[in-house]
């Protein structure tokens, strides 16, 4: 087999993976049809053709809007179920799912109903195709920190249910340190934790979310390219980089995938693992990025098993897991 194809075909894990930026527009109809929603497009191609998005702020207008379809048990569900079904034709086999309470109690749905969805998609797909998954619940980095705080309250029900706390929307003037006493209270919790740092926002926030936040695991961190020392450091402390190829192209972080740090941040020893972000607004899902970088850089079969591996490595799976499915990329490789 070509890299390409091991790639595609080897068993992997998606650690960085927005919910609700895998609802399909089919599927946005279809629950705004269900719930007696009007939608601010006249149909799938004009919603569509409204994905040509001049930066993150421009997608996030679009993405809460489309998210306002998502009412029941049932929508959240069919949206977890969507999601995975497309992850297993993309030989994922565990999924590190990150989503957002904000968006849905902000409209009156209750955290109970978000939760309870998800966890019903998840179950299906854990027992029809044996699929791994973990819940990341998420912070809107674009509100207070108070807010965040009452949202963290309303969660603590519910808390041997939620695997990891992240961080997440507009980066830009919302530096990790904003939320010091949040993460604190998180860590307390026992939880791993992760942050967005380094998409469009300087290298100083992805130190700021390692020294301030403590995460284990930076979501994208793609300018930390700009930084020796930084390098070294994320080398040294072996941190995962959740890097989102399409996802950093569309929203014009790099002009061109040939532009993306992705090689420089490889040929640095970085632990970095490949994901699709918002999968339905940018372009394509696990599969697809993958598509995307070999076009760029044709990497060799040794690289995109170290990027295969990597994904378990970086994961918040077991250590007897995570030694399975290593195992199971050397010997898909190796054949």
């Amino acid at each position: 087999m070509t890299p390409l194809e091991l790639a595609l075909s080897c068993p992997k894990a998606e650690l960085h993976l927005h919910i609700e930026g895998s609802l399909e527009p089919e599927l946005a109809f279809e629950l705004a049809a269900r719930n007696g929603i009007r939608l601010p497009y006249a149909d799938i191609a004009a919603l569509r053709a409204a994905y040509d998005f001049e930066d993150l702020q421009s997608f996030l207008d679009l993405y809460y809007a489309c998210a306002d379809v998502l009412r029941t048990e049932e929508d959240f569900r069919d949206l977890m179920l969507a999601y995975l079904r497309r992850a297993r034709a993309d030989n994922i086999v565990h999924a590190e799912i990150m989503f957002d309470p904000q968006t849905h109690t902000a409209r009156g749905i209750p955290f109970a109903t978000v939760l309870a969805g998800l966890e019903q998609g998840a179950e299906i797909a854990r027992r029809e195709w044996g699929m791994s998954t973990r819940l990341i619940m998420s912070f809107l980095r674009h509100l207070s920190e108070e807010e965040c705080m009452r949202t963290l309250d309303e969660a603590l029900p519910f808390i041997e249910r939620i695997h990891a706390f992240g961080l997440d929307s507009s980066e830009l003037g919302h530096p990790p340190a904003k939320f010091a006493r949040l993460f604190a209270r998180c860590a307390a919790l026992g939880k791993p934790l992760v942050a967005h740092a380094g998409e469009e926002g300087p290298p100083a926030y992805i130190f700021e979310a390692l020294d301030i936040l403590k995460v284990a695991r930076i979501d994208h961190g793609v300018r930390a390219s700009e930084d020796p020392a930084l390098l070294e450091r994320l080398a040294r402390e072996e941190i995962p980089l959740t890097v989102c190829p399409l996802s950093n192209v569309r929203l014009c972080v790099f002009d061109d995938m040939r532009q993306h740090s992705l090689p420089a941040l490889l040929a640095q020893g970085l632990c970095v693992t490949l994901n699709s972000d918002d999968p339905a607004y940018f372009g394509g899902y696990l599969g697809n990025n993958i598509r995307a970088v070999q076009e760029a850089f044709d990497f060799d079969a040794a690289t995109w098993r170290t990027l295969m591996a990597n994904s378990f490595r970086a994961s918040f799976v077991s250590e007897a897991e995570r030694a399975v499915w290593l195992a199971q990329v050397e010997a898909h490789f190796a054949a």
